[in-house]
């Protein structure tokens, strides 16, 4: 694989987690203890990180590593999504659902996972 284009659509997750959050970069480099230039660099894709800042990294954007560098949803995702579900009440998680079955019948046979 093309390292450059891997770390583009690394640094691609990053921000769009990171968006979806509602953080700047500065706020993501306090949230994870990197600098805001770091985050600047892994979100242009120019920089790879070593374990320990990917695990900073995803732990702050509370995803897992394999999210950032495959894009691929695992159990660990899951189980932080669990962790969200757990503090809504009976009703909201009934809400969560129906949006979930929607969304299964929505996009179903399209070919997007």
């Amino acid at each position: 694989m093309d390292v450059e284009l891997y770390l583009k659509e690394m640094g691609q997750r990053i921000m769009e987690r990171r968006k979806k959050l509602g953080l700047t970069q500065e706020a993501l480099g306090e949230r994870s203890g990197l600098t805001t230039q770091f985050v600047s660099y892994a979100e242009s894709g120019k920089r790879a990180m070593r374990p320990e800042n990917l695990m900073r990294m995803a732990a702050a954007l509370g995803v897992s590593t394999d999210y950032l560098l495959t894009g691929d949803i695992i159990d660990k995702d899951k189980l932080l999504l669990s962790e969200k579900l757990d503090r809504l009440t009976a009703k909201q998680v009934r809400i969560v659902e129906a949006v979930i079955d929607e969304c299964i019948e929505l996009y179903q046979g399209d070919g997007q996972g």
